[in-house]
């Protein structure tokens, strides 16, 4: 069964004020480059992309609350900072 995305108003209006498409939201809810564990419950999950409103390489973050059947998004922002989040892999 596929979980269901749902994204908070709160999500919303921070995507719609940061120029974050909703399509790419979805798509790196659905498929992360990366996911990580973060405060009250939630994960973290991110990917690094072409911004076309930057012109240049970064990170979108998307915070979410998950459970059985839904990935709730909480939260999400972009960042250029890469290195600050990104988790290398050890060897």
């Amino acid at each position: 069964m596929k979980k269901k995305i749902i994204i908070t108003g709160h999500a919303r209006f921070e995507a719609k004020r940061r120029q974050i498409a909703t399509d790419l939201i979805l798509s790196v809810v659905a498929a992360p480059q990366q996911q990580l564990p973060a405060a009250k419950g939630r994960t973290i999950l991110q990917s690094r992309y072409h911004d076309p409103v930057q012109g240049k390489e970064m990170l979108l973050r998307v915070i979410v609350k998950k459970s059985e059947t839904t990935d709730l998004v909480i939260t999400v922002y972009k960042t250029s900072k890469i290195d600050k989040y990104w988790m290398e892999e050890k060897p």
